[in-house]
């Protein structure tokens, strides 16, 4: 793996989970990291854990689903650090709801967050990786951005768009250098069905059995960075769960049979 020692790393969803896993990984690796989540003493406790690259994390909080300035958080990265060499935009939320029971404002939430939040942070960066002669962004889709499952119509309707909106930008900007990487992962031992949202806009509040037994997020952070420094345009990550995206892709049939029979949970 390429050395990433001085290269700044903006990492959205870093309060926990994958995020976070990544951030300790390259921080360990003495890269430079601007540390993004809702949960502002989570993030400041990257400071107290790697003491010793203190002056290494940026610790800058805001929420996906509101309604933030993306151009002044660019320009307070800048100010700190002078660039941004890897943006990983990594935050959202999941759904844990059948879309009949669905409100149209919970999925209007799913979407503000994952899909426009996401592509905000995008848009904001972009202009400044093709000044600086390139960079690289990586963005967490899921699984279930290459195909419907029960519970999650409206999670697997903001990662179909994150997918295309990425290719259009990776190809729009093939010759300004950028290079883009979609992160694809299974089930994941995250706390990220505890904060999926449920038809009544709440916190489904239950680790999801799938999530318990998933692949570890330290295990999946070393498989990401490996993929994203090799120059991946895909990386899958996550356990025998992960066969469904080429089950969908080679035996539609027996995807859709399983799709319907599979426990969602």
């Amino acid at each position: 793996m390429k050395s990433i020692e001085n290269n700044v790393f903006w990492i959205t969803g870093a309060s926990s989970g994958i995020g976070r896993s990544i951030a300790e990984l390259v921080i360990a690796k003495g890269a430079k990291v601007v540390a993004s989540g809702r949960n502002q003493v989570a993030l400041e406790s990257l400071q107290l854990q790697y003491p010793d690259f203190h002056n290494n994390i940026f610790p800058l909080a805001f929420d996906l689903g509101a309604d933030f300035d993306a151009e002044d958080l660019v320009k307070q990265v800048v100010n700190r650090f002078g660039r941004i060499d890897f943006l990983i935009n990594n935050g959202g939320i999941s759904q844990r709801s059948l879309t009949a029971e669905t409100p149209l404002e919970v999925d209007r939430k799913i979407m503000e967050t994952n899909f426009f939040g996401n592509i905000k942070i995008a848009k904001a960066v972009l202009p400044l990786m093709i000044q600086q002669g390139g960079g690289h962004i990586a963005v967490t889709s899921s699984v279930v951005g290459k195909f419907g499952f029960p519970l999650r119509s409206a999670y697997a309707a903001s990662k179909h768009a994150l997918h295309g909106f990425y290719e259009s930008l990776r190809a729009e900007n093939f010759e300004q250098n950028i290079r883009v990487t979609m992160i694809i992962p299974g089930r994941i031992n995250t706390d990220i069905s505890v904060n999926a949202m449920t038809a009544e806009g709440k916190k489904h509040g239950i680790l999801d059995p799938g999530q318990a037994t998933g692949m570890t997020s330290e295990k999946a952070a070393q498989l990401i960075l490996k993929g994203i420094l090799n120059h991946r345009k895909e990386i899958i990550v996550g356990k025998f769960d992960t066969i469904m995206v080429h089950i969908r892709r080679f035996l539609p049939r027996l995807f859709y049979y399983m799709a319907r029979k599979i426990d969602p949970k």
